[in-house]
């Protein structure tokens, strides 16, 4: 069974009428209803990508017919796929969605968390240093330490994503929410993602013990965005030596294997084209 990362470009795509009618028939009736909620196009277009990339990684690997699939989550946020009783799915995934891209990772023996973002000056903020003071608790000393070295300030904010991504897909990976305090974590990289690059060698402790059972992979899927994927180890196997790299989807062969769940619904379409792209930028 394969590992698998993949990523979606969100900002090329446009929906048409057709593809838009398509895609959320193709989700769970809870999760077109959800997703319809959405004030504006970019977060519901994001979420429904998401929705997709996770049926497409059960269908693929598990080889389970595609309207067979059926998803829901923990009570903390973390997907995974409703079993028949006494029937322990093989297969562990995470999905996320920030920026331009949705991102997906799945491991046929590690639990997976992911994390993608995009590095962007910070909105509502008089200033980066401005920025940084309020989300001061998030991070520890030694963290703050590496995101501040750089001179220029787009490098201290390419390292302060780096550092959320990471203690974000840590969280994901064991699945317990926003209840748990980021301080916990201390991440220490050695060395720096790059676009078609994976680096797995940052470490991290926890309450100050190191953890040799994680394995963290980064890279940049273009110079503004940054993704990590975190692996724990369990006793079926032991973790990876090396990275895996991210493989672009387009709209076609995210819905390769997909079959209607619904019917099409044309006031679904003229409710999300209604709707403001995203909302207005502030000063």
């Amino acid at each position: 069974m394969e590992t698998i990362r993949w990523a979606f470009r969100l900002a090329d795509w446009h929906p048409s009428k057709e593809q838009w009618l398509i895609a959320s028939s193709c989700i769970q009736a809870e999760e077109k209803n959800r997703i319809g909620k959405f004030v504006f196009q970019k977060d519901a277009k994001s979420a429904l990508i998401g929705r997709l990339l996770l049926r497409r990684v059960v269908h693929k690997v598990l080889h389970i017919p595609y309207k067979s699939i059926h998803l829901s989550r923990t009570n903390k946020g973390k997907p995974y796929l409703v079993s028949k009783p006494g029937y322990e799915s093989p297969l562990h995934f995470n999905v996320s969605h920030q920026g331009e891209y949705a991102v997906l990772a799945a491991d046929p023996v590690h639990e997976v968390g992911i994390d993608v973002m995009q590095v962007e000056y910070p909105r509502g903020s008089r200033s980066v240093d401005d920025f940084f003071s309020n989300m001061n608790r998030q991070f520890t000393q030694n963290e703050w330490l590496t995101i501040k070295d750089p001179i220029d300030e787009w490098d201290q904010l390419k390292q302060f994503y780096r550092f959320w991504c990471l203690k974000e897909s840590y969280v994901k990976a064991l699945g317990v929410g926003i209840g748990f305090s980021l301080q916990r974590l201390d991440f220490c990289p050695q060395a720096d993602p790059e676009v078609n690059r994976v680096i797995c060698n940052t470490k991290v402790c926890v309450d100050d013990a190191l953890q040799r059972d994680w394995l963290f992979e980064e890279t940049m899927l273009d110079n503004k965005h940054c993704v990590a994927v975190a692996l724990k180890q369990n006793s079926h196997g032991a973790l990876p030596t090396e990275g895996s790299s991210f493989q672009i989807l387009n709209f076609e062969e995210l819905l390769s294997g997909a079959e209607p769940l619904t019917e099409p619904d044309s006031a679904y379409w003229q409710q999300f084209n209604a709707k403001q792209e995203k909302p207005m930028a502030t000063k």
